[in-house]
């Protein structure tokens, strides 16, 4: 992990751990533009503030280790949709967060794209050692590449791994820059254009790399204020069910809210899955398999550099009260 990154932290959560939060008159929400999810529509008819019972501001973000670090500043009260490699890697290095549900499974909505002219398919994975490859560090899609890479039979210390956010890796790989990039959402539908996914999600799914989202809270903003993570919480599952009722009701409301077109939103979200509650809270989720996979999460990003030591247990940054009815 950077060493940069790392002192922010370490140095915020000091911060937040040193003074007691002061009552809450506004809740902001770190989340994905190009990023459609059902409880947008939730977010465009103001639903959210009607629970919380204040105003809620959602804030843009171009990957998941910034919104730790703007939770981590007290800029951010809830992440939705934060990826579950930046949490790790957040309350490894002593970011004050919480996991309180999973937001969104969308195995091929998170790849890694080749260029048709590079000759690179899976059979011959190899030959992107000494190549250069664009993606987000210290994510999920950070942590499919390498697991894609190992899974494949490539030597991953041997490829040169370049940190940019997805819009940038699209660039880059249209451009000719890279052979590969790595990237989730919106950008992948440009990079498409040129290219090919190394390897489809329901191949990565197949090799045991699952891909998902999660929803996060900043530790004392949920203990002083437990009711509005509930209420959040339960007014993102109704938008879940009313989605799953009725997928096309409310899609150029989220298409608007995610900044894309209809078509494209509509698209992306067929390839979404949206846990129920239930479902969240069963042993597959919260329930014990999120924690026993954090573990195993935290040791391969320990062994690429991403961190520098991993906790025994993460399952006390786990917690289903705000999901329990």
């Amino acid at each position: 992990m950077r060493s940069d990154l790392k002192l922010a932290l370490l140095a915020g959560a000091i911060t937040l751990s040193a003074h007691p939060a002061l009552a809450i008159d506004k809740v902001t929400v770190a989340y994905f533009l190009e990023w459609p999810t059902a409880n947008q529509a939730a977010q465009a008819d103001n639903a959210f503030e009607e629970a919380l019972g204040v105003p809620v501001e959602w804030r843009a973000f171009g990957n998941g280790n910034e919104m730790t670090q703007a939770m981590v500043s007290g800029d951010i009260q809830i992440a939705y949709s934060q990826g579950f490699i930046p949490f790790i890697v957040g309350v490894t290095n002593g970011a004050p967060l919480e996991l309180v549900g999973v937001a969104v499974t969308y195995a091929e909505n998170d790849l890694c794209i080749v260029r048709d002219d590079a000759g690179i398919t899976k059979e011959n994975a190899k030959e992107l050692e000494g190549k250069r490859v664009a993606t987000p560090i210290g994510n999920v899609t950070h942590y499919k590449l390498l697991r894609s890479l190992e899974v494949l039979g490539v030597d991953a210390t041997k490829v040169e791994l370049v940190q940019m956010n997805p819009a940038d890796a699209a660039v880059a790989l249209m451009r000719g820059d890279v052979p590969m990039a790595c990237a989730f959402g919106g950008p992948l539908d440009r990079m498409r254009e040129v290219g090919k996914p190394l390897m489809t999600g329901a191949e990565q799914e197949a090799a045991g790399i699952n891909t998902f989202d999660i929803v996060s809270v900043e530790k004392s903003f949920a203990t002083e204020n437990p009711e509005m993570v509930k209420a959040f919480m339960r007014v993102t599952a109704e938008a879940n069910a009313a989605y799953e009722k009725s997928p096309d009701a409310e899609i150029d409301v989220i298409a608007n809210a995610a900044g894309m077109d209809t078509k494209a939103a509509a698209e992306m979200l067929s390839l979404f899955g949206f846990p129920t509650v239930e479902e969240q809270l069963s042993p597959n989720w919260l329930g014990g398999g999120l924690q026993q996979a954090a573990k195993g999460v935290a040791e391969l990003m320990k062994s690429s550099g991403n961190i520098d030591r991993t906790l025994d247990d993460y399952g006390p940054f786990v917690t289903t009260q705000y999901l329990t009815k």
